[in-house]
């Protein structure tokens, strides 16, 4: 099965690992992580899935597997 993410749901789980939204350009919300020194973009895209490949991306922005990303919904 494919692990397809809406951009609120990784926003929300962004924001319980301790992420802070920084600043929003368009549609697209930047994230970062203070004490860790990471940062991610993430899409906002209303009604649009994020491509299985973004999460794979955001989750190794974020030092994770998209497994574990997944698991955190």
């Amino acid at each position: 099965m494919a692990k397809i993410f809406k951009s609120r749901e990784l926003c929300q789980i962004l924001e319980r690992l301790g992420y802070v939204r920084i600043r929003q350009r368009g549609s697209h919300a930047q994230y970062r992580h203070y004490a860790k020194g990471v940062q991610t973009t993430v899409p906002l895209h209303p009604g649009r899935d994020i491509a299985p490949g973004l999460s794979r991306q955001i989750a190794k922005d974020i030092g994770m597997t998209l497994d574990e990303l997944w698991d955190l919904r």
